[in-house]
C-alpha cells in the first residue's frame, strides 16, 4: 500500500476533495464519536445525517445509524451472505463435517457442488468489493459520515462470524495449540501432530509439526477456547472469532480520536480500516489473531497520546504477547512518554526507556505466568520463515533473480538467492526503523504515524509475508491524511490481498493467469473509486438507445423574454 510519507508538514499529500454535495443535509448533528472539539485542538468533523428531503416518518432509526446509503449496505451484505453459504463448500471446511457430510447438503462439499460453492464465494467477494468502492465514493464526496460507514461495516461483518474459515485454515492451528496447552504439552516445543484428534485432523499439513509462533497471551486465549468448546470444533471456530472480536472493538473505540490527532478524517479512516474487505474477509472471516493485535496497537497508541504512556505501553505489550511483530511500536511509545518529561531530550529518552522497560517486563511476565508457558516461543518465531512466497519483498526479489539466472543455469539452487535477499531485506528494515525513530524523537502524534510506517515495513520486508500482516501498519496509517491517489492504491492492494489465497486456504501466488486477471479487475476498481464509470459503459448505453435513423427535430428559437428567470414560478396548467 502507499501511505503518505508524513503529516508533520514536510511532505503533506494532496488534499482530499472537500466540496459538499448538493444532497448534504441542511442541518446536521455530530455523532458521539465525531462531535465536539477535537482533543488537542481543532474542530471535529461533523457527520451528515439524512438529506433534507428525506421523510421524517420511519427514518428515525436510520438517522441513529447515520443514514447509511442503502445500495452499498445491501450489496455488501449480499456478498457477505454469499461468501458464508459458499464457504460451507469451498472454504476451510472440516475434514469430517458432522453436519453436512451425511446430509442431503453434503454434495456442496464435493465435485460440482464444491465448484458452485467456489463460484458463489468469488461472486460474494466481487459484490463486497464493489459495495466498498461505492461507499468510498460517498465518503470522499462527504455524503456519509463515520456512523454510516461503521453501520455498513458491521452489517457486512455479522454474517461471516458464523462462516467456516474463509481463505485460510489458521484458526484450526490456533485451536490445536490451545488444546496442546490444555493437555499439558508445551506448544512451543511440539506441533499439533503430538496430540492426534479432531483439532489436529483439521490443521493444514504444512503446520502439523510446527510449534506455536504466538505469544503467551494468545496461547492463554486459545487454551480458554479449547477448554470451553471441548471436542465441538464448529463451536470452537465461532468462539475463537468472538474471543478475538475485542480487537475490532478496541480499534473502533480508538479510531475517531486517534484519527483527529493524526490529521485524518474519521469516515475515511473507518472505510480504510474497518469496512475494508481485508478486515471483513481475512481478519474476521479468516479468524486471524492479528485482529487482536491491531486493536491493542490502536488503543495503546491513543492511551499514550492521552497522557498515560505507561498504560499505552502495557496495551502494546499485550499486542506483542499475541504477535512479536507488534513490539516494534514500543520504542515509539517511549518517545511519546519522553516528550512529557522534564529535562534535555537525551535525559528524557533515557528516563522514559527505563520506565517503559519496567512496564513491559511486568506485563509480559504476567501474561507468561498466566498462560503457564515459558519463553520457548522466541525460538519458535522462526516458523513463519518456512513460508516462501513473493509477497515478502526480499523473498520475491531472491526468487526473481534466481528465475533470471535459471534461464542460463537451470541447476542453480534457489535457497541461496532467497537467503541473500532476506539478509538485505533485514538490513533495509533496520535502516527504515532507525531512521523513522530518529525522526520521531519529539514524540507526539508524529511518533505514532512513524510507528505505523515501520510496522508496515516489517510486514513486507520480513522473511515471510501473509496478506493479513499488512493490517499491523494500517491500524495506525489509516488515521493519517490520505491523497486520492493513495486511496486508489489502497483499493488495488486490498483486492489483491484478498484473492492471493483461494477460499480453501491454499495460496494462489504462482497462478499467474489468475493473478493477472485479478490485477486487471483490481486496477479497474481502483480507478473507479475516483472516476465513476471509467469504461464509459453508461455513455455507450445511452448512445445505443438513440436510433440512427431518427430524424433530427428542429426546435424553434424562443425569444429571451419568454424564458422564465431562474427560480421563477412556472405555470402548472
Amino acid at each position: 500500500m502507499k501511505p503518505p510519507s508524513s503529516v508533520d508538514g514536510s511532505t503533506l499529500p494532496e488534499a482530499l476533495p472537500d466540496a459538499a454535495p448538493a444532497e448534504r443535509a441542511s442541518a446536521s448533528v455530530a455523532a458521539p464519536a465525531e462531535g465536539g472539539a477535537a482533543p488537542g485542538g481543532g474542530t471535529a468533523e461533523r457527520e451528515p445525517l439524512a438529506p433534507a428531503s428525506a421523510p421524517a416518518s420511519g427514518s428515525a432509526w436510520r438517522a441513529r445509524l447515520g443514514n447509511p446509503p442503502r445500495r452499498p449496505l445491501l450489496l455488501g451484505l449480499a456478498g457477505s451472505v454469499m461468501m458464508v453459504i459458499g464457504g460451507y463448500g469451498a472454504g476451510g471446511v472440516l475434514v469430517r463435517d458432522p453436519l453436512l457430510t451425511n446430509s442431503p447438503l453434503g454434495f456442496w462439499r464435493y465435485g460440482h457442488g464444491r465448484e458452485l460453492a467456489t463460484v458463489l464465494v468469488y461472486i460474494g467477494v466481487a459484490l463486497m468489493l464493489w459495495a466498498w468502492v461505492q461507499l468510498g465514493r460517498d465518503v470522499l464526496a462527504r455524503r456519509v459520515g463515520g456512523r454510516a460507514v461503521l453501520t455498513i461495516a458491521m452489517a457486512w461483518t455479522v454474517p461471516v462470524l458464523f462462516a467456516p474459515p474463509l481463505f485460510t485454515r489458521d484458526i484450526f492451528s490456533y485451536l490445536a495449540q490451545g488444546g496442546l496447552s490444555l493437555a499439558g504439552f508445551d506448544p512451543y516445543a511440539v506441533g499439533p501432530d503430538a496430540m492426534p484428534g479432531i483439532w489436529t485432523d483439521n490443521v493444514h499439513y504444512f503446520w502439523q509439526d510446527t510449534p506455536a509462533p504466538y505469544g503467551p497471551l494468545f496461547i492463554l486465549i486459545a487454551k480458554a477456547v479449547a477448554w470451553a468448546t471441548g471436542d465441538n470444533i464448529i463451536f470452537g471456530v465461532v468462539l475463537m472469532r468472538l474471543a478475538l472480536l475485542p480487537g475490532l472493538l478496541l480499534l473502533v473505540w480508538a479510531l475517531p480520536e486517534l484519527t483527529r490527532r493524526l490529521g485524518g478524517r474519521v469516515p475515511l479512516a473507518l472505510w480504510i480500516a474497518v469496512a475494508n474487505p481485508v478486515m471483513v474477509i481475512h481478519m474476521i472471516g479468516g479468524g486471524h489473531n492479528d485482529l487482536l493485535v491491531v486493536g491493542l496497537l490502536a488503543a495503546g497508541s491513543l492511551v499514550a497520546l492521552r497522557g498515560k504512556p505507561a498504560g499505552g505501553i502495557a496495551l502494546v505489550t499485550g499486542a506483542m504477547a499475541v504477535k512479536a511483530s507488534a513490539g516494534v511500536a514500543l520504542p515509539f511509545l517511549v518517545l511519546v512518554w519522553a516528550a512529557r518529561l522534564p529535562g534535555t531530550r537525551s535525559a528524557r529518552i533515557v528516563k522514559a526507556t527505563a520506565a517503559g522497560v519496567g512496564v513491559f517486563v511486568v506485563v509480559f511476565a504476567a501474561c507468561t505466568f498466566a498462560a503457564g508457558v515459558s519463553l520457548g516461543w522466541l525460538p519458535a518465531l522462526s516458523a513463519p520463515s518456512m513460508i516462501v512466497n513473493w509477497m515478502s519483498f526480499p523473498t520475491g526479489a531472491g526468487e526473481f533473480l534466481h528465475a533470471l539466472i535459471g534461464l542460463a543455469a537451470p541447476t542453480v539452487p534457489k535457497q541461496p538467492f532467497i537467503n541473500v535477499g532476506r539478509v538485505i531485506g533485514a538490513i533495509v528494515l533496520v535502516w527504515i526503523a532507525v531512521r523513522q525513530w530518529l525522526a520521531a524523537r519529539d514524540g507526539g502524534p508524529d511518533a505514532i504515524h512513524r510507528a505505523g510506517i515501520v510496522l508496515l515495513a516489517v510486514a513486507v520486508l520480513s522473511p515471510a509475508t501473509l496478506p493479513w500482516y499488512v493490517s499491523w501498519g494500517m491500524a495506525l496509517l489509516a488515521m493519517v491524511a490520505w491523497s486520492p491517489r493513495g486511496l486508489a492504491w489502497v483499493v488495488f492492494c486490498s483486492l489483491m490481498l484478498v484473492i492471493v489465497y483461494y477460499p480453501n486456504g491454499e495460496d494462489a501466488l504462482y497462478n499467474w493467469p489468475y493473478l493477472a486477471g485479478c490485477a486487471l479487475v483490481a486496477a479497474l476498481a481502483a480507478v473507479s473509486l475516483l472516476r465513476p464509470d471509467p469504461l464509459r459503459l453508461a455513455a455507450g448505453a445511452r448512445s445505443r438507445r438513440k436510433s440512427p435513423e431518427a430524424v433530427p427535430v428542429t426546435v424553434p428559437a424562443v425569444p429571451a423574454a419568454a424564458v422564465p428567470a431562474a427560480g421563477a414560478e412556472r405555470p402548472t396548467g
